[in-house]
């Protein structure tokens, strides 16, 4: 089954340079007729290949602006990590007046929806049945690395909504009571920093289907707020949502708020898989709660954001330390918990990509025979094959994807023999005194 990716791949712009293959957490980019492919079960949108590629030749895909205008009624969802993309910001409220200034007719925080599910992770903590380490669910790049390449640590997720995803649930019923329209009548759309989170609107994690109805790339949000954010230093309205809602922002921002009494926060998607390896090993069986965030320094490291992440996490905690302390604990209310549905209602699913065989029997020879092909290799990694490792060239051999002749190291080897045996095959030539007789 195909399923929607917000990363894609501008063919024309590929140089087949493979340096976004080498960068894949989930290995699903392979160059092949001098062209890059990316293995849709395989990509979780992480936006890697976004990061790395010169040429831009990887894109996300998101809504454009301008669909905001299909809706009467239109609910702005800012995550936290839009106000790190502003210096020297020191009032939120500036930010929030000036969605509405750009077309915007309400303008619901993200923060808010942070400080809600703050408390549905405290009460799942409260829970001693709950298998341990808990995984958040927060980062949906994380969560698809789960399914892709841990789907035994499914079960330690987390069954909590997305922020975003409560956010815009509670926007609807808030927007809806207030101006007395119907919830359908009411567009909400997310401003996002990265393209995973446009692919779980599409594709919900956890949810048969998404609250919000489009999501914007934060940079494009972005230079149409700046006219307006310098334009006046006072604001209408203040921010709604905790400091800790806030903070979720950057990595760690959501232990700093649910205060897990073992807990770990890790940034950037490497270091995370490694985190996941230990708890698949079983080495963290004494972690209580592992908060992943693909992105370096969190949300505000993604790559649809504008500000170099180091000081979009500064103006995060200036922000966030600036207001009056306020925890989600007492700052949620009994009828703001009970709105909109928290959980999930549908199990998360391992997603088979790196299943080589429907069989056990098939994945075994499958696996012998990519051993065998294995030994041959020479282990340099290098990438000219087009796959990203010797591993996963082996693998691509079995599957049928290429042949043993695509390295160029056998192949080099191969034209040696062939050389050597043609020479060999080669008549001597004549001595010069047998020549002349």
């Amino acid at each position: 089954m195909t399923r929607f990716h917000s990363v894609r791949l501008d063919k024309d712009k590929c140089k087949g340079c493979t340096n976004c293959l080498k960068h894949c957490p989930t290995e699903a980019i392979r160059v092949r007729n001098g062209r890059a492919h990316i293995i849709d079960e395989r990509c979780v949108d992480c936006g890697q290949c976004i990061r790395i590629c010169q040429y831009h030749a990887k894109i996300a895909m998101t809504d454009p602006f301008e669909d905001i205008y299909k809706f009467e009624h239109r609910i702005a969802l800012p995550a936290p990590s839009l106000y790190g993309q502003i210096r020297h910001l020191e009032d939120i409220g500036i930010v929030l007046d000036a969605l509405k200034e750009i077309g915007f007719t309400g303008v619901f925080e993200v923060a808010r929806g942070a400080d809600v599910a703050t408390r549905a992770i405290q009460l799942r903590l409260r829970q001693p049945d709950r298998l341990r380490p808990l995984i958040s669910s927060a980062c949906p790049t994380i969560t698809r690395i789960i399914q892709v390449r841990f789907p035994s640590l499914i079960h330690h997720i987390i069954d909590v909504r997305q922020p975003v995803e409560i956010a815009a649930a509670l926007a609807r019923v808030e927007y809806a009571r207030e101006h007395g329209v119907k919830p359908e009548d009411i567009g909400v759309f997310f401003i996002t920093p990265c393209a995973a989170k446009m692919t779980s609107i599409r594709n919900p994690l956890g949810q048969e289907k998404s609250d919000i109805d489009g999501a914007i790339s934060m940079a494009d949000v972005f230079a149409r707020l700046m006219s307006h954010i310098h334009s006046t230093d006072h604001s209408q309205r203040q921010t709604a949502a905790t400091p800790y809602g806030i903070g979720w922002a950057n990595a760690g921002g959501e232990i700093h708020a649910a205060t897990p009494r073992n807990s770990m926060s890790v940034d950037g998607v490497d270091n995370v898989i490694r985190v996941l390896e230990e708890i698949e090993d079983g080495k963290l069986t004494d972690l209580d709660y592992f908060e992943g965030a693909a992105c370096p320094g969190g949300c505000v490291g993604g790559p649809l954001t504008v500000e170099i992440n180091y000081v979009a996490q500064n103006t995060i905690k200036t922000l966030r330390d600036a207001l009056p302390e306020k925890h989600p604990k007492t700052a949620v209310s009994a009828a703001c918990m009970n709105a909109v549905p928290l959980y999930f209602d549908q199990k998360i699913k391992p997603i088979h990509a790196m299943r080589l065989d429907e069989s056990l029997a098939g994945a075994l020879d499958r696996m012998e025979h990519m051993n065998a092909i294995l030994e041959k290799l020479p282990g340099y990694d290098c990438g000219a094959c087009g796959s990203p490792t010797c591993e996963s060239f082996a693998e691509d051999i079995v599957r049928g994807y290429c042949t043993e002749m695509d390295c160029i190291h056998l192949l080099k080897a191969r034209l040696n023999e062939m050389a050597l045996h043609i020479d060999n095959l080669s008549p001597e030539p004549a001595k010069k005194g047998e020549a002349s007789q």
